[in-house]
């Protein structure tokens, strides 16, 4: 279990830290593609932070789908609408 726990840490810190480079990016560009990719990667790090501190036993029963689907819906529909304008 203590494993699991350090595991879930890491994974929420890379998470947390691909939202900042997306962050950077949109700095630089100014493109709302990379806003939409940093909020999605910090939806997905808050989901398996809230995952790693509550005693959820399937997660795909739980409440905390619905915020990974969030980020991934999240995620295709800024690729739609970039495709979309050109």
């Amino acid at each position: 279990m203590m494993l699991f726990h350090f595991l879930s840490g890491a994974l929420t810190m890379g998470f947390l830290v691909a939202g900042l480079f997306f962050l950077r990016f949109w700095k630089r560009t100014h493109d709302g593609l990379f806003v939409a990719f940093a909020l999605a990667f910090w939806l997905l790090g808050l989901t398996q932070a809230l995952l790693a501190l509550s005693n959820i036993p399937v997660e795909e029963r739980s409440w905390l789908y619905l915020l990974r689907l969030a980020a991934f819906a999240l995620i295709l529909v800024s690729i739609g609408l970039k495709n979309r304008r050109g």
